[in-house]
């Protein structure tokens, strides 16, 4: 698994003081970029030379919320076809998604709606999800403009970012907006019905609107 040799990825792996527990996806097309953005985010670290995601890897990182200390278990997913069948195994029991598509790929862009339609088919209705530009650093080659991305966002009902791994805009941000969402909804159903515990609350679906979305604009 990624970061196997590690002694910090170990170490947070084999930590069990935590208050929750997530497990995140980063889904979407191949190469839109999710290994990196992962390797961004948990190691801080970039490399343009990974090869294609063979099924799933995950790593793990643990961050400080709202006085809470939650662990991630964030999975890295093959974009290929091919691979689909192992990789929708691994949203039931997800909490959140990072739906990601290449500012410089129409067709990755054109594939959301199918990734939305995979996340409602085999995840659960209360998975919060947020769509990612990535490679916004890639200003002469972009197809895709901020607006467009912000428009499907809004259509979806989820929060949108432009990012790029490469010069570390918006990755750690979009990780704290997702890991918040998901606390926020936790702390309503749980006001609602004390009895309910994390993991069975009611959240928001994809197709309910989002209030107050950020301006999260790639000023790159």
């Amino acid at each position: 698994m990624a970061g196997g040799g590690d002694p910090k990825w170990q170490k947070d792996a084999a930590d069990q003081n935590f208050d929750y527990m997530f497990k995140l996806l980063i889904i979407g097309n191949s190469s839109v970029g999710k290994t990196s953005f992962l390797f961004r985010y948990a190691d801080d670290s970039f490399t343009s030379a990974f090869v294609s995601t063979v099924g799933i890897d995950f790593k793990v990182k643990t961050v400080f919320r709202h006085d809470k200390r939650v662990k991630l278990q964030i999975w890295d997913t093959a974009g290929q076809e091919r691979y689909r069948t192992i990789t929708t195994a691994y949203y039931r029991g997800a909490m959140g998604f990072i739906l990601m598509y290449d500012v410089t790929n129409e067709d990755s862009f054109n594939s959301v709606q199918d990734w939305v339609t995979q996340i409602k088919t085999y995840s659960w209705d209360n998975a919060q999800v947020i769509l990612v530009g990535n490679k916004c650093d890639m200003e002469d080659q972009r197809v895709i403009s901020f607006e467009r991305g912000r428009q499907l966002a809004d259509q979806l009902g989820v929060e949108f970012f432009e990012t790029s791994a490469k010069e570390n805009v918006n990755v750690k941000a979009v990780f704290e907006r997702l890991v918040d969402i998901i606390c926020d909804k936790m702390s309503e159903s749980l006001d609602a019905d004390p009895t309910l515990v994390g993991g069975t609350q009611k959240g928001q679906r994809l197709t309910d609107p989002t209030q107050g979305t950020p301006n999260t604009n790639c000023n790159c």
